[in-house]
């Protein structure tokens, strides 16, 4: 019986994900998985519950907030994907000695359409010393308008992801002032289930880890535009030598994992973040939404392959 996979919703970022169906890891590994696109992100976590999908991948936030509000939750994550931020403050014009704190003189948009971004970058503000309470800060527009505007000199700095922050980059409209996935490992995309899937279909969801820890080997050596001309079905609207920037980009800021197990650092900074934005009221331990046990013996048993 086939794995439901549900798909988050449509990102760039996701692209391993779209890899392991594109390059026929699944199949190598012996398991069959059904993609199944999500009408909206939080949809997904409502699909999973319901026992509709068998697999989701999102983030560890989502995880942690439906344990807040149900201690009995049976959710947890299980496999490392995208292991850093994958957004960028994008300014139009360039500023090597940027800073945080340079967003107190300036008005800029943030990510309307997820909470995960602005909780992070909140944090960093906080940590850069400036309450980012005391931002003006436009919050009700989605990226492709803010890409709009920041292209038009109607706002000076924006949030965004790949590939909006590639696109104002390459026309010389956007500069790089900062990536947020320097700050380091932040838990952001896992494959999510249910603890009884987890048990009941022990080899099948095995071999899906073992599907995705060769599919991020393959991300992480292949050409860019070997990868982007693979997923390019996935992204019909975006050029192949656009695709290839937008991965060589995330490469270099490491943002996808190398193994599939998920580090206690990651979480432990996106549960940091949570607290001081006010989205977790009390602590969520780790061992409540992460299980190590099968991406570890996965890494391990490749690891004894290999030798």
């Amino acid at each position: 019986m086939a794995i439901i996979l549900s798909e988050n919703f449509r990102a760039l970022f996701y692209a391993p994900f779209y890899a392991a169906e594109a390059t026929g890891a699944f199949k190598a590994a012996g398991v069959e998985v059904v993609l199944k696109p999500s009408p909206e992100p939080g949809a997904a976590v409502a699909a999973l519950k319901s026992g509709e999908v068998d697999v989701m991948w999102g983030g560890p936030l989502r995880v942690m907030l439906s344990h807040q509000a149900d201690p009995a939750c049976d959710l947890v994550c299980f496999c490392d994907v995208v292991a850093r931020d994958p957004f960028f403050v994008i300014g139009n014009r360039p500023r090597p000695d940027f800073s945080l704190t340079d967003l107190a003189t300036i008005r800029f948009a943030t990510v309307s359409e997820v909470p995960t971004p602005w909780i992070c970058l909140q944090q960093d503000i906080r940590r850069a010393g400036l309450d980012p309470d005391t931002l003006e800060r436009v919050t009700d527009r989605s990226m492709a308008e803010n890409e709009a505007a920041l292209a038009a000199g109607t706002i000076e700095a924006v949030q965004l992801f790949q590939p909006y922050a590639e696109r104002l980059i390459r026309s010389g409209a956007g500069h790089v002032w900062y990536a947020a996935a320097n700050r380091g490992r932040t838990a952001y995309t896992t494959l999510v289930t249910r603890r009884g899937v987890l048990e009941d279909r022990a080899d099948e969801i095995a071999r899906m880890v073992q599907a995705f820890h060769r599919t991020l080997g393959w991300f992480a050596g292949a050409p860019a535009l070997e990868i982007a001309r693979t997923l390019s079905r996935y992204f019909p609207e975006l050029a192949v030598p656009l695709f290839a920037q937008c991965i060589e980009r995330y490469r270099d800021l490491k943002l996808w994992a190398t193994d599939p197990v998920v580090r206690r650092e990651g979480y432990d900074r996106l549960h940091t973040a949570m607290r001081s934005a006010g989205a977790l009221t009390r602590d969520i331990p780790f061992e409540a939404v992460v299980d190590t046990s099968v991406a570890e013996a996965t890494v391990r048993n490749m690891q004894h392959e290999r030798s």
